[in-house]
């Protein structure tokens, strides 16, 4: 069974175009380059990985192709495209040509519209996704898990993916609606979840296991270990811990569930989700 990292970014460091990289994320406000990353994946026996888009314009996507055709160890794109546009059908008709291209993510976390995903020409958008079997990754906050649900309750049939737990608010505690709003998501089995991202929604320089193992036991209650995929969110983890730190926490975590399991969350359900070869 491969072993996949579902998650991870490369960039060439653009102050401008990556404004919310902040000062207090300076740590991370360089390039990060395939060479930075793939020694660390093997040294973690990691087959490959995923790689996801950070930015919005839609030229971005020729930067992680042409990475993902230089790099057998990307094993899969999640690129951008304008899911609101009138021509997004010809940009994915584009796009299905490219096979490591697996699907895309348009980022609703923050957007000043908290009901876009509900927009009927968002909708239009991810029906075009389910047409060419590309998958979705859902970036988003814990207030924005109501509508969402109600996107996915609309396509059915459509593969998607909640990035980072939908960030819930580690550092303050808020643990119970969060969570509500992730089990609503969970009843519709066309939903994975990523386990990638905790640590960046805690205290960074404090956060310890205990705080973060209670989200950990919400997402196996509502998931189960069939849909869930680890992800390290490299480099943006390095924020708030190593590559080594982020791993052991959810290594350790899942220690004690079966051999099988284990392989699922920690490849097999990235495999598949994502259609690896």
């Amino acid at each position: 069974m491969a072993r996949i990292d579902a998650h991870q970014h490369f960039w060439k460091f653009n102050p401008v175009r990556d404004s919310w990289i902040t000062e207090e994320m300076a740590v991370i406000q360089r390039d990060f380059y395939p060479e930075d990353l793939e020694p660390v994946l093997r040294q973690h026996g990691f087959d490959g990985c995923v790689l996801v888009q950070h930015s919005q314009p839609e030229h971005e996507n020729d930067f992680l192709l042409e990475t993902a055709r230089k790099h057998e160890f990307v094993k899969a794109v999640v690129g951008w495209v304008d899911l609101l546009a009138e021509e997004v059908g010809e940009r994915l008709d584009y796009y299905s040509h490219f096979p490591k291209l697996k699907g895309f993510r348009y980022v609703l976390q923050g957007h000043p519209d908290p009901t876009i995903m509900l927009r009927p020409e968002f909708l239009r958008g991810i029906a075009q996704l389910e047409k060419y079997g590309f998958t979705y990754d859902v970036l988003i906050y814990p207030d924005q898990l109501v509508n969402t649900e109600k996107l996915m309750a609309a396509f059915p049939n459509q593969p998607f993916v909640i990035d980072h737990l939908a960030k819930p608010r580690i550092k303050n505690g808020e643990l119970a609606e969060w969570k509500k709003g992730m089990q609503a998501l969970a009843r519709h089995e066309n939903v994975s979840c990523k386990v990638s991202g905790m640590v960046t929604e805690a205290d960074w320089q404090n956060w310890k296991k205990e705080d973060i193992y209670p989200y950990l036991d919400s997402v196996v209650e509502a998931f189960g270990p069939s849909r869930l995929l680890y992800g390290s969110d490299w480099p943006v983890c390095l924020v708030a811990a190593s590559y080594e730190r982020m791993l052991s926490l959810v290594e350790e975590y899942f220690s004690g569930f079966s051999q099988e399991e284990k392989e699922a969350i920690f490849g097999g359900n990235a495999t598949a989700f994502y259609h690896l070869t």
